[in-house]
């Protein structure tokens, strides 16, 4: 299966009614797994762009590497 190109957010929302359905139930044992195996691969994808977002704000917000510790703050 290709990797897909989801927005967070997309990711998110799709998890969201994921989970929403499996609440409600009514569903068979089939779709359930379905429904299950494709909510973690949402969950994969949410971590994977946090993750991402955390290394950003890590590198935006670490001191400079020439050791200027006057440097202004990046925002």
């Amino acid at each position: 299966m290709a990797e897909e190109k989801l927005s967070y957010e997309q990711a998110r929302d799709e998890l969201t009614d994921v989970v929403k359905r499996l609440e409600a139930g009514g569903l068979t044992l089939e779709e359930s797994l379905g429904l299950w195996e494709r909510g973690e691969r949402l969950a994969v994808i949410c971590e994977e762009w946090l993750e991402g977002a955390r290394a950003r704000l890590a590198a935006a917000t670490a001191p400079p590497e020439n050791g200027e510790a006057d440097a202004p703050a990046p925002f």
